[in-house]
């Protein structure tokens, strides 16, 4: 079923500054080197781009490019790359700290922690240092497309790429079209997104937009009934991945997902809608403050010690 677009936005004819095609792109920005951010340079240097990667500190990216190594010495080890192969992808990646680095590039994907007020700083910045016909995309889970573009001189070419975890794996990206966002920049980000082995679904900018508006509901659920006795954790997920053929339960998935992530895109969907099934659990909350934020920590619902 195709998800109708917004009218086209209304941008100046100064302003206007016409897309390359999706395979004309030969190097690509990344912003934030985490968990996701180092699973969107690893799809993306398998596909034959060059990236730039940038995060706060030296540290960070040194963690980030060790784990997209030891994802591609595992991808060698199950015979699905040679070692010449890892070593060309890793060859393409190239580490920083300043978002200087990012000037030269033909797309940006920030994939920094969701936190509204940082993505509008970078998209500020990142609106400064790149070329004015480059798309900024952003893997947000449930922030606003539209308020990110506005503080930009380009909200046509801002647009969501949100990849899953891990985006190495899952084969799904929601391309999601804000108000200001071009059909031309859409067209261009699916095509993208189809250049880098993954499917695309087009979502309009609402909170959640399509997965995380069904799927928190039922996360939240299973918080609750872990909150109130209802069932035991293990209980509750086996029926789930027994019952329903899910590779995995739900409040395993919330360890994979970050306790912290979930806390934030749960009350951003509660700010947005004010029901209560998107109302983040005492339980969720006081775990973040405690810090088991699940998998990342080595501690959560489970022990990963």
């Amino acid at each position: 079923m195709r998800v109708a677009a917004y009218p086209a936005p209304i941008v100046s004819l100064v302003d206007r500054r016409f897309l390359m095609d999706a395979d004309e792109v030969k190097k690509a920005g990344v912003v934030g080197c985490g968990i996701m951010g180092s699973g969107i340079v690893e799809v993306l240097g398998s596909s034959g781009i060059e990236v730039v990667v940038v995060d706060v500190s030296e540290g960070l990216v040194a963690q980030g490019l060790e784990a997209i190594g030891q994802s591609l010495s595992k991808a060698v080890k199950r015979g699905k790359l040679t070692e010449d192969e890892r070593t060309e992808v890793l060859a393409r990646v190239d580490g920083r700290t300043d978002l200087e680095a990012l000037r030269e590039v033909d797309v940006v994907i920030e994939a920094a922690s969701e936190d509204k007020g940082l993505k509008l700083d970078l998209f500020r910045r990142l609106d400064e240092v790149t070329r004015p016909a480059v798309v900024l995309a952003t893997n947000t889970s449930s922030l606003p497309i539209a308020e990110i573009g506005s503080v930009t001189g380009r909200p046509d070419k801002v647009v969501g790429m949100h990849f899953f975890n891990p985006p190495t794996v899952m084969a799904l990206v929601e391309v999601v079209q804000g108000l200001s966002t071009s059909d031309e920049t859409v067209r261009f980000t699916r095509a993208l997104g189809e250049r880098i082995g993954k499917t695309t679904v087009l979502s309009k900018d609402r909170a959640g937009f399509i997965v995380n508006l069904l799927l928190f509901p039922y996360l939240n659920n299973a918080v609750r009934m872990l909150e109130g006795g209802f069932a035991a954790r293990e209980d509750i997920d086996e029926a789930i991945v027994l019952g329903l053929r899910h590779p995995m339960g739900p409040l395993a998935v919330l360890d994979l997902i970050g306790l912290d992530t979930a806390l934030r895109i749960s009350e951003v969907l509660f700010d947005e809608f004010k029901d209560r099934v998107y109302a983040p659990p005492t339980l969720l909350k006081r775990m973040v403050a405690a810090g088991y934020l699940g998998r990342k920590t080595g501690k959560g619902f489970y022990d990963y010690g």
